[in-house]
């Protein structure tokens, strides 16, 4: 294991992991929202919104996979000594984590089930940059509508039409996340 491996973890976990906690559920409760979310300093390519969401929500008891240029040696190496998670295949996994692009199409991954739709995974996606425009969302948590800049918009239709079943998304970018439940609607923003 490399000495990279032990370092970049959280400096004052619980105090650092309640803090990222409460900033995820915000953003999960408030679609379209964007947080800070800090702590971690993960190896590369990760982003620091990203491995934070890793240190705070990963455990032996949550299966993460690795898409593209997130499942290099430095990163399985970080994840492995600092939450214990296993890393599997996309059909096995509760977290996976990698940009849009590098992801497997949407249903390589758990949707949950009929009597446990809470069994489905979380994609955490990496992005180029963050910005409260773009789709246009609708929904629980939502007053009126919020944007987010989506990497493709159908689809996040397609997910939301699952409901209850179906997957959640929190896009992280520098020290940034937004998050796109599954019961969360999406449209094309209408042009002004």
């Amino acid at each position: 294991m490399q000495a990279t491996a032990l370092q970049g973890g959280l400096n004052d976990p619980p105090r650092q992991s309640a803090m990222a906690f409460r900033a995820i559920m915000d953003a999960m409760a408030r679609p379209g929202r964007i947080e800070d979310l800090t702590g971690a300093e993960p190896p590369a390519p990760l982003s620091v919104a990203a491995g934070t969401v890793i240190l705070t929500l990963c455990d032996p008891e949550t299966p993460l996979f690795l898409a593209g240029a997130a499942d290099c040696q430095d990163v399985r190496d970080w994840v492995t000594f600092h939450t214990g998670a296993p890393l599997v295949g996309a059909g096995e996994c509760m977290f996976a984590v990698g940009t849009w692009g590098e992801l497997p199409s949407l249903d390589a991954f758990p949707f949950g089930t009929s009597e446990y739709p809470d069994r489905s995974a979380t994609l955490i996606v990496e992005m180029a940059g963050l910005a409260a425009a773009g789709a246009r969302l609708t929904g629980p948590g939502i007053a009126s509508e919020a944007g987010l800049n989506l990497p493709d918009i159908a689809p996040f239709q397609a997910n939301a039409r699952m409901f209850p079943l179906g997957l959640d998304f929190l896009f992280t970018h520098g020290s940034q996340v937004a998050a796109l439940p599954r019961s969360t609607r999406v449209t094309v923003a209408e042009a002004v």
